[in-house]
């Protein structure tokens, strides 16, 4: 699969700048997306915002992720530097503890008299950004992150009744716990951003962080109508290569802990998905892109309605791609 800036997917979208003034800055991420979006061929996706913000924007087709893992792409991107550099490998270690006081993009925006924002994803959070989103460095205020986290991802519902971690997640918005999703309420909190802006002199650089498609694939039921099974098809090669050397195989453990995969009791490291069920996946992948384009659409009202979209910069891109069972694969953790 080819891998695209930052992530598998980038846009860069430049909006007629006020010549007096300096730019706004709005950075969408989005985690785990491969470039599976309308405006990259794929006909079958249901992406209309993120379409139409690619047609009036630069679309990269040829841009590459420095590693297919969460943190070190993220603080790759946010660095300017590569992995060899600040030597982020995992998702524990923080780079101003092992490889240097690094000047961050959105730090280089407050130092220059920006407000900054962090909301949802941007730095991979916990241990991985000093346990506070690399705040106040970076951000001029603390990150926002969605109320309904602390339910944690077991937000799918049993035949028992209760809330379990299945990777194939379609919910109930109105049994969910906390009544919403993290995507949701980023999107609500950014808002009020905006709005809270249009009166502000002051630039922002407001970093928005979408989880979906990340595992799990946790979207509103209503968006597998969108993606009948009928209409799914596997990947073109689901099968490992016969000749594949062990070394270059990922066993995809971060699919397996979740209780509808693990159910499944497949031989570790070669055990395949069942057919069947790697079209559940793929259909779960697709809806859960699909759940995130409203999002973005909404932000991108917001921006107008406020006043601020002729001065504002959005870039839009992944941390990484993800791959959907090509070669017997699945989830990110390998080069392919």
């Amino acid at each position: 699969m080819a891998l695209l800036l930052a992530a598998l997917c980038a846009i860069f979208a430049l909006q007629t700048a006020h010549a007096a003034s300096r730019p706004n800055v709005l950075f969408l991420v989005v985690d785990d997306l491969r470039p599976k979006l309308g405006c990259y061929g794929e006909s079958n996706m249901v992406t209309p915002n993120i379409d139409q913000l690619a047609q009036r924007s630069v679309r990269f087709d040829r841009a590459y992720v420095q590693q297919a893992v969460c943190s070190p792409s993220r603080t790759s991107f946010l660095t300017g530097r590569r992995p060899d550099t600040t030597r982020i490998f995992d998702l524990v270690n923080y780079f101003r503890n092992i490889s240097g006081n690094y000047t961050t993009l959105p730090q280089h925006f407050k130092q220059h008299g920006y407000i900054t924002q962090s909301s949802g994803k941007i730095f991979h959070p916990g241990r991985a950004s000093g346990g506070n989103d690399d705040y106040p460095l970076s951000w001029s205020n603390p990150a926002f992150h969605a109320p309904v986290r602390k339910y944690g991802n077991k937000v799918c519902r049993k035949e028992d009744g209760t809330f379990g971690l299945n990777a194939f997640c379609p919910v109930d918005m109105n049994t969910v716990p906390g009544g919403s999703l993290p995507d949701i309420q980023t999107t609500d909190f950014s808002i009020e951003f905006l709005k809270n802006r249009s009166a502000d002199k002051q630039p922002f650089f407001l970093g928005m962080g979408y989880h979906r498609p990340h595992l799990p694939f946790a979207f509103p039921k209503e968006y597998l109508k969108v993606y009948p099974l009928s209409n799914i098809h596997l990947a073109p090669n689901p099968f490992i290569p016969p000749l594949l050397p062990s070394v270059a195989w990922t066993p995809w453990d971060e699919l397996r802990h979740y209780d509808d995969i693990a159910a499944m009791n497949l031989s570790y490291p070669y055990g395949s998905v069942p057919l069947d069920y790697q079209m559940k996946l793929r259909q779960g992948y697709s809806a859960a892109a699909s759940y995130t384009d409203p999002q973005v659409g909404r932000v991108l009202q917001a921006l107008d309605e406020s006043g601020l979209a002729d001065n504002t910069i959005i870039t839009f891109h992944g941390d990484h791609g993800w791959q959907l069972g090509e070669h017997g694969e699945w989830c990110k953790h390998t080069n392919f």
